[in-house]
């Protein structure tokens, strides 16, 4: 049986309506995805993680040690697959572990000369911070130490650090400039040290960097010492050739250097390179 003609044309016309209203819905829904899509974007970190999956243990300078924890806790948030371990020590005692082998995978030095030293086992390492000494005193400066010559008074119990430690060399070169000399009641291996003998009052003073003194502000004083008295100290970044990490290392030394990671750093008091 045939369906009446009218019947056939209203029908008709129900499904062209019912085409043209699912058009708009369709390309709506498109253009939100696409909406979607455009505003994926990057990271919090403000660019999207590419370093591969890797655990990294990462040699670093005993006066990294603070902004380090910082900024490894920041850049295990923005790459998640890498989790990083930091072994804290000073330069010298930081090669040397390089030297017999030690497995690694990035390497920072509180000085140059430190990382020259390994440069058969690094990549090219690039300069991601400076720093300054300053004199460290009890709190309250109980002694009344205001510059560099009060050290050599033989009354005061200094300490410094080994002159094969950066933060060491650095001391004498400034001391021997101004023609001053310290008698240390001991001399640490590590800058850390120092800072720790003038906390727990085995020392009336020594000489630190900047960020030490920062880090331990509750506990002890920095007086500061002038630009044509000091020195600098550069913070080198390389990757290990011996890494079984290598492009996650990479990764990571190359990060030291971006915006995210210089704020962590300069927030610390650290200069920039």
């Amino acid at each position: 049986m045939s369906l009446p003609r009218t019947f056939t044309r209203r029908r008709t016309a129900a499904a062209a309506l019912t085409a043209a209203l699912l058009v708009p819905l369709a390309a709506c829904g498109s253009d939100e995805a696409d909406s979607k899509k455009d505003t994926a974007g990057p990271t919090a970190s403000g660019s999207a993680s590419t370093a591969p999956d890797a655990k990294l243990t990462v040699l670093a300078a005993a006066s990294l040690t603070n902004v380090f924890e910082t900024a490894g806790a920041t850049y295990e948030k923005t790459h998640p697959g890498t989790k990083i371990t930091f072994s804290f020590a000073g330069s010298q005692e930081l090669i040397a572990q390089v030297a017999q082998g030690s497995p690694a995978d990035v390497l920072v030095t509180a000085d140059t000369k430190s990382m020259d030293k390994a440069k058969a086992d690094t990549g090219t390492p690039a300069i991601i911070a400076k720093n300054r000494l300053v004199i460290a005193t009890g709190e309250g400066n109980p002694f009344k130490v205001d510059e560099l010559k009060d050290l050599a008074d033989t009354k005061l119990k200094v300490v410094l650090a080994a002159p094969e430690v950066p933060a060491g060399k650095y001391s004498k070169k400034v001391l021997d400039a101004q023609k001053i000399t310290v008698k240390p009641v001991s001399q640490e291996p590590n800058v850390r040290a120092v800072l720790s003998k003038v906390e727990l009052g085995e020392a009336d003073a020594g000489l630190v960097y900047k960020t030490d003194a920062e880090s331990a502000k509750d506990k002890v004083d920095a007086v500061e010492i002038p630009d044509a008295q000091n020195a600098i100290a550069e913070y080198p970044a390389a990757s290990l050739k011996d890494s079984k990490n290598a492009e996650a290392a990479t990764a990571f030394v190359t990060w030291l250097s971006s915006p995210e990671a210089q704020k962590i750093l300069q927030d610390a008091g650290f200069q920039k390179p």
